[in-house]
């Protein structure tokens, strides 16, 4: 007998409302937490107002996790509707408590739910999401598309360029020292994921040597694995995402680019203006 599967995420992954109609994902939303209160992404308001709100703010805005109690209530809800079960992909949990906080859930609820820590964000969800949703409408059995799915979390890559260190510092990931000697001389770093750690890989001078030394690590993946699509992503900067979209092509036109927005959760620590690669090798 088939199973009904429910299929939830968080909006690290910011699937676009086209995808979430399509293949009925549920999403919880993260928090952004400014000094008048606590926002929540894609509901309480939308990237334009959050970027305008960002700019204009005197105290840095925080970042937290979906209440539990909302958590609870979903997977209530999917039981009552008549699911079998819910695979919930979401966000590092090295960065973020929503991974454990939906295993707690789902024993409050008394639902049972295939939680996986993607161990990264942003697109690569989405595609665990997808090829997940693919492989049950081919028959397979749920524990073979949880396996599956956990095997995509250790071939996921993502590595941005923050548009300045100033957003990180003000997030407290960096000295203010740091932060105007990296300005001063022109600094970038190259920030990645390491098995849901996030890391910083690489400091150059300018954008075009940090751009480069990105589009190399996927040069060497496409070399060493089948890579269909790639997602260029970034922070409120799409003329800069569709140039290096258009790089890319020039080069691998094989390839699927596609260009898609970061969480504004991502903004809080990264800034507006940054932009990095994202794929998963086969």
């Amino acid at each position: 007998m088939t199973k009904k599967i429910a299929w939830v995420t968080d909006t690290a992954a910011l699937l676009n409302e086209t995808f979430i109609k399509k293949y009925n994902v549920h999403v919880l939303p993260l928090n952004i937490v400014f000094s008048e209160g606590a926002f929540r992404e894609t509901v309480d308001m939308t990237h334009d107002e959050f970027y305008d709100k960002l700019r204009s703010a005197k105290v840095h805005p925080k970042t937290s996790q979906p209440a539990i109690g909302e958590m609870v209530d979903l997977y209530k809800k999917l039981k009552a509707e008549g699911y079998d079960c819910a695979v919930a992909v979401h966000t590092s949990s090295d960065l973020s408590g929503t991974y454990q906080s939906s295993q707690t859930a789902a024993q409050l609820a008394n639902f049972q739910v295939y939680s996986i820590d993607s161990k990264i964000g942003s697109y690569p969800m989405g595609k665990m999401i997808k090829d997940g949703i693919a492989l049950v409408d081919k028959g397979h059995d749920i524990e073979e598309v949880v396996a599956h799915i956990e095997k995509m979390t250790e071939n996921a890559e993502l590595s941005f360029i923050p548009s300045s260190l100033d957003q990180l510092h003000k997030s407290g990931r960096v000295s203010g020292t740091k932060a105007f000697l990296s300005n001063l001389l022109n600094i970038k770093v190259v920030i990645s994921f390491d098995n849901g750690k996030v890391v910083m890989k690489e400091k150059v001078r300018a954008d075009k040597r940090a751009k480069k030394y990105v589009t190399d690590l996927l040069r060497n993946d496409i070399k060493n694995a089948d890579i269909k699509e790639v997602a260029v992503i970034n922070c409120n900067n799409d003329k800069d995402a569709q140039t290096w979209r258009d790089e890319l092509l020039q080069e691998f036109p094989e390839l699927k680019v596609l260009v898609l927005p970061l969480s504004a959760c991502v903004g809080v620590h990264a800034g507006e203006g940054t932009t990095g690669l994202s794929w998963v090798k086969c």
